[in-house]
């Protein structure tokens, strides 16, 4: 059964301690699954979702949600590498403990090199830096003395209580080839962010297919859609910043293009964009079912003004009907 998380107001300019805890408080009356941050260090907003720079930290903003929710799921879309791997192990660790088994962990390598370049890293692989961040922090989750000598990483002697309190699920952030390839060599979920239904088809073919080769069973997949729900398809749209949100899509070196080989309208970005009515974005979570999504993350950035109100008409009006467990929840 496909789960449903929400991306939590955390950045930009409707960034609101009360919004956050409403919506937290919403979501988990109204039976979502998780909550989900992003992760940044020196944050440039994307085209598509204004200038405003501010962005709370992901952990602390996890850990404030955790004391106002009970049992609502907590992840974080994805941790980029600017951390020390101690650190970042330490981080997880106790957010594991802290929230009773409720946290999920996002990786990535990161987009933006300036991110990177302030603290002295633009010249690393950011991909093998998580990926031997990950290996250090699993020894230290399984209550090993870990001694590690690498050209990054130099220590001796460090464990880390508390362990967490159950493996973490780990998933690999990215639409990329590659990010899908590292998700099946690496971890437990893929979980690409935004990205084209023919993409996300594309990229769980080959995911099977990688996974049957090497005899392991199918990880987990999702995806974080934008998402805008209105009275027509017309209003949602217009909630949107469609012009930036092409100008992005354009930008994906690996999503497929469609025949003209470049994004000009809002219907070539179906699946990227959730946008419409109730009944259109119950067609576009069926679409993503179909295609064996285990996690959809809805992305209300662009709806942050009336963030509350969309969480209940998604409860209300949509997961009913693409989730009988929920058909009882009340949307109040």
């Amino acid at each position: 059964m496909t789960r449903f998380g929400l991306l939590v107001p955390h950045f930009g300019l409707e960034a609101d301690q009360d919004l956050l805890v409403d919506g937290a408080q919403l979501a988990e009356s109204l039976g979502f699954d998780s909550l989900w941050v992003r992760d940044h260090l020196v944050f440039h907003p994307h085209g598509m979702e204004g200038t405003d720079r501010t962005f709370v930290e992901p952990f602390i903003t996890l850990t404030y949600l955790a004391g106002v929710t009970d049992k609502i799921g907590l992840g974080a879309a994805t941790i980029i590498p600017f951390r020390h791997p101690i650190l970042m192990a330490y981080s997880v660790a106790s957010m594991s403990w802290i929230t009773r088994r409720r946290f999920d962990l996002g990786i990535g390598a990161g987009t933006f090199d300036h991110e990177f370049e302030v603290i002295g890293q633009g010249a690393e692989d950011r991909v093998q830096m998580m990926k031997e961040q990950v290996l250090i922090a699993r020894k230290l989750w399984a209550g090993e003395t870990v001694e590690w000598q690498s050209e990054r990483y130099k220590f001796s002697d460090v464990d880390l209580k508390p362990q967490p309190r159950s493996p973490v699920p780990v998933w690999w952030g990215g639409a990329t080839p590659a990010a899908a390839r590292l998700a099946v060599d690496f971890c437990e979920g893929w979980l690409p962010g935004r990205i084209t239904f023919p993409t996300y088809a594309a990229r769980i073919k080959k995911i099977r297919q990688m996974a049957d080769e090497q005899g392991k069973p199918m990880i987990m997949t999702g995806a974080v859609p934008v998402t805008s729900i209105d009275t027509t398809t017309k209003s949602a749209v217009d909630r949107l910043n469609v012009p930036g949100l092409i100008k992005n899509a354009n930008a994906q070196k690996f999503w497929l293009k469609p025949p003209s080989g470049e994004f000009t309208k809002i219907e070539e970005l179906d699946g990227s964009i959730l946008a419409g009515t109730p009944d259109d974005i119950v067609n576009g979570v069926r679409r993503y079912q179909e295609l064996g999504c285990d996690l959809l993350i809805f992305d209300f950035r662009m709806r942050f003004p009336d963030y509350l109100e969309q969480i209940r008409t998604l409860a209300r009006e949509v997961l009913p009907q693409v989730s009988g467990a929920r058909a009882g929840a009340s949307a109040r």
